[in-house]
């Protein structure tokens, strides 16, 4: 048996799931944070066969999409009147998936 964590964003949280309960793979969701740009995760527990792996990973490379956005380039300045033009486009979103071997699953 394989532990799938998937860290994604905010925004793919619900199609994430949906995909995830529609293909009849277990999900559990943590709320997170953290992260270059500071805003909210989700944290995804899947645990699956070793065979279905891939599956999983397949599901979340679909529902998780990458998105660029703006931030300023020094920290602390939120003054609006300094424009885009000293922002920074950066890209964000997709998903950061780790499996881990599971040496013992029991359910009660």
């Amino acid at each position: 048996m394989k532990l799938v964590i998937a860290i994604i964003q905010d925004r793919d949280t619900e199609t994430a799931i949906e995909a995830l309960t529609k293909r009849k793979f277990p999900v559990t969701r943590i709320a997170t944070s953290g992260g270059f740009v500071r805003q909210g995760n989700t944290t995804l527990l899947v645990g699956v066969d070793e065979s279905q792996v891939k599956q999983v990973s397949d599901v979340l490379r679909e529902a998780c999409h990458r998105r660029r956005m703006f931030m300023p380039m020094a920290s602390g300045i939120t003054d609006t009147a300094y424009g885009l033009h000293n922002q920074i486009e950066v890209e964000i979103g997709g998903a950061t998936i780790f499996v881990f071997d599971v040496e013992r699953f029991e359910q009660f």
